[in-house]
Formats: C-alpha cells, structure tokens, sequence
C-alpha cells in the first residue's frame, strides 16, 4: 500500500479529488496518511480531518526564519513515512534537502501544459491570467516529478483544455481543474501506486 502526504496551500479542491478517486477505486493500492498545510486556515485541513485523514499545519510564520521552518516542515513530513509526496496546490518552495531526501517521490500538479507558463512566478491564477494574455487557443495542467528547478521535472501526464473567447482568469481556472487537473493528478497517483511509472 502506497503511503501518500498530500501538501495543500488553500481550498484542496485537488485533495478532495483524490480522496473521491480513492472512495471509487479509480486509485487502488494507495492511501492518504497525512495532509500538511503552510496555511492554518486552509480548508483542504477540514476536507481532510472530515476524512478521518491526519491534517497538521506547519506556518512559515511561526518559525523565526526559513530555515527552522525547512526543517520543522521536513520533520513533519519525515514523521507520516510517505512513499509519495503530492504536491496539490502547495506554494511553498521546497527545501533542497527534502528534495533530494524524497527524489522521485515527490509530484506536483500545475496548471499549464509545460513548458508553456511554468517556473518562477507562474503559479494560481496568474498562469490562467498569463494564458489569456497571451492569446493562445489550449492550456491544460500536468503532472510532473519534482526536481531542484521550477517545474524543471520530468513530465508524468498532460491534458489539454480550449480557451473560449469569452474567459476571465477565474472561469479558465475552473474549467482546467474540472476538466485537467482532478483527472490526471489521481490517475498519475494510481499509475505510481501500481508501479507503472517510476524514475530509476
């Protein structure tokens, strides 16, 4: 049984994702056994504890500098013995310790078909925003192994999603969730907890 900490920032719309996956057997030979939060106030903590699903919130704020919290965060990971790591949302910058501990276990989900709209600064609403600016006719989202770069890693899923003429960030935010994001993050999850993809 796969081991799996989901990290999540705010609402956990991609956490409740793979919980319903799991509840339908779209993700088999894989729990949940921690969800950890940079934001004490985030919801996905309450989609969580709903589940019976250990949830902890680890703030930058608490700690006098990055480095304490690095290492408290990796501490509280290192605890739920993960043999995933989903990244689901979560904006915090990895600490390269934990990087290189967790290599090839770790996975992000992002809201743009890479390379397109991805590294430093592309993240929530500002890729949708970007893809309308730009003009361009499909975005997506994509699942992808975490590395040391930004969105550097080697890609696991893509699903493409049109732009409409008539779409504000928000609405092409949804609509990439619903029709990318909550499809292929539980099926990357499935497809590592039965061993049909992997980094040697």
């Amino acid at each position: 049984m796969l081991r799996v900490c989901v990290c999540v920032s705010g609402g956990g719309t991609n956490l409740q994702a793979i919980m319903d996956a799991i509840d339908a057997g779209k993700i088999t030979n894989a729990q949940i056994v921690r969800v950890i939060s940079n934001n004490k106030g985030a919801f996905a903590l309450e989609r969580a504890n709903s589940k019976g699903i250990e949830a902890v919130a680890v703030s930058p704020k608490d700690y006098a500098d990055r480095a304490h919290f690095n290492e408290a965060f990796l501490q509280c990971v290192d605890e739920a013995t993960p043999d995933l790591i989903v990244l689901a949302g979560f904006l915090v910058v990895l600490p390269p310790m934990m990087i290189q501990k967790y290599e090839g276990r770790i996975i992000n989900i992002h809201p743009a078909l890479i390379p397109s709209f991805c590294g430093k600064g592309y993240y929530g609403l500002r890729v949708h925003e970007a893809v309308l600016e730009r003009g361009v006719k499909i975005t997506g989202a994509t699942v992808h192994f975490v590395d040391e770069g930004t969105d550097t890693g080697p890609i696991i899923l893509q699903k493409a999603v049109e732009v409409l003429p008539d779409d504000t960030p928000k609405v092409l935010q949804q609509r990439v969730m619903e029709q990318a994001e909550w499809v292929i993050l539980p099926q990357a999850i499935n497809m590592i907890a039965n061993r049909q993809i992997g980094i040697e």
